[in-house]
C-alpha cells in the first residue's frame, strides 16, 4: 500500500514555530534564533560533527525560553493562535489521508503539532515530532540571570554567512570566533548548568530521526520504501529524502538548497493542490507514473485539473532535479519559499 510522509513547516504550514516563539519570548529573539540556526547548519553540513543531529536549534533555545518564563501552556496557546497554513493545506491533508496512510514527520515541538491537529482534524497518532515538557524543569535564579546575559552575548556576535562555505577554514576570522564562542556556550557552559538538563534530555526529531520515523511508519503500514512519497523542504529532511528516493518518491516542496540537492523532484507552488495530483498518480501508477507526468507537466492533466492549476499565480512548477537545472531550481524555489513564508524564515536552513 502506498503512503505519504510530509514535513509540517513548509509543505503544510507557513510558520517556523520555534523562530516565532523565540521572537515572542526573547529580546531580539528572531536574530538570536537565526544565528543559532546557521550554527546548527554549520555543525550539520560543513563540519559534519559525529553524532550531531540537524535541528538541534530547537534544543539550544529551550534554556533561554525557560529563563524568560515559557511554559507548556503558553507555547501551546501561542502555537494555536498563530498557526498559519499554506493555501490549500487543510483540504490537501484531508484528501491525502482519505487516499492512503498519511504521516506528518516534523522537527517542530509537539505542542505545535497538537495545535495543527486540533485545527485540521489530522490524527495526532499519525505524527512524529519533538517531545517537549518545559514545566518539569526548574532553573535557579542565578542561572536565569546568567542565561539572560549569555543571550545578549550571542546577539552581539558576528553573524554566520555560510554561502560558499564548504569547510571550516572558509569562514572569516570573525565567523570563526562566533563558532568558537558558541561551541564554548553550548558544549561546555550550559551543559554544566542545572538548565543544561534540557539540552541533554530534549531530543529534536532532526535529520536522522526523520529517516527513522519513515521506517517506523512503514512498520505500522507493512509497506516498503518504494511505497513512500516523502515531501520535505529543509536541511532536516535531507536524510529522509535520501532514504526514500532509493525506491520511493522524494519531493522538495518550495525547498531550500539542502532539500533540493537531496530530492529527485522539485515542486514550486503557492498552493498545496499539486501534492494531491502527485499523490493520486503515485497511488495509481507509482513513481514511474509521477516522473512521466512531471516530464510533460501540466500538458497531460485532465482539462478541469489543468484549468484549476492555471488559476494559481504564479503557476505551480514541477521538475525533475538534475545537476544541469539545480542552480536555477534553487533560485526559483527559494524565491517562492520567501514569498510564502517571509524573508527571515525563507533564509533558514
Amino acid at each position: 500500500m502506498k503512503q505519504i510522509n510530509l514535513d509540517c513547516e513548509g509543505p503544510i504550514t507557513k510558520n517556523d514555530n520555534a523562530l516565532e516563539i523565540s521572537g515572542y519570548f526573547l529580546p531580539e529573539g528572531e536574530k538570536f534564533f537565526s544565528l543559532l540556526s546557521r550554527y546548527d547548519d554549520f555543525l550539520t553540513d560543513i563540519i559534519k560533527r559525529k553524532g550531531y543531529r540537524a535541528g538541534t536549534t530547537l534544543a539550544f533555545i529551550l534554556p533561554f525560553l525557560k529563563a524568560y518564563g515559557a511554559t507548556n501552556k503558553i507555547i501551546k496557546d501561542y502555537s494555536r493562535n498563530h498557526l498559519s497554513l499554506v493555501p490549500g493545506a487543510e483540504k490537501t491533508l484531508s484528501c491525502l489521508k482519505e487516499k492512503m496512510p498519511t504521516f506528518i514527520i516534523s522537527t517542530s515541538y509537539q505542542p505545535y503539532i497538537e495545535a495543527l491537529c486540533d485545527a485540521t482534524g489530522f490524527p495526532e497518532k499519525n505524527t512524529y515530532s519533538t517531545a517537549l515538557d518545559l514545566d518539569k524543569y526548574q532553573i535557579p535564579e542565578e542561572e536565569i540571570k546568567r542565561l539572560k546575559k549569555i543571550l545578549q552575548e550571542i546577539i552581539a556576535l558576528p553573524s554566520l554567512n555560510l554561502s560558499g562555505v564548504k569547510r571550516k577554514e572558509d569562514l572569516s576570522l570573525k565567523m570563526q570566533k562566533t563558532v568558537q564562542q558558541l561551541n564554548e556556550i553550548f558544549q561546555k557552559e550550559i551543559p554544566s548548568m542545572e538548565g543544561g538538563r534540557i539540552l541533554k534530555e530534549v531530543s529534536p526529531v532532526g535529520g536522522k530521526e526523520k529517516a527513522e520515523a519513515v521506517l517506523a511508519s512503514l512498520q505500522r503500514t507493512g509497506g516498503k520504501l518504494s511505497d513512500v512519497m516523502y515531501v520535505g523542504d529543509s536541511i532536516t529532511d535531507v536524510e529522509a529524502l535520501s532514504l526514500v528516493k532509493e525506491g520511493g518518491l522524494a519531493i522538495s516542496f518550495n525547498g531550500n538548497a539542502y532539500a533540493l540537492r537531496a530530492a529527485e523532484l522539485a515542486c514550486i507552488s503557492p498552493h498545496t493542490f499539486p501534492l494531491e495530483i502527485l499523490a493520486e498518480v503515485f497511488c495509481q501508477e507509482g513513481k514511474k507514473g509521477v516522473l512521466n507526468l512531471v516530464k510533460k507537466w501540466p500538458n497531460t492533466l485532465e482539462r478541469k485539473i489543468k484549468e484549476k492549476i492555471l488559476t494559481f499565480k504564479p503557476s505551480p512548477q514541477l521538475e525533475i532535479t538534475k545537476e544541469s537545472n539545480l542552480t536555477d531550481l534553487i533560485k526559483r524555489s527559494e524565491k517562492m519559499r520567501k514569498k510564502l513564508r517571509g524573508e527571515i524564515v525563507g533564509k533558514l536552513g
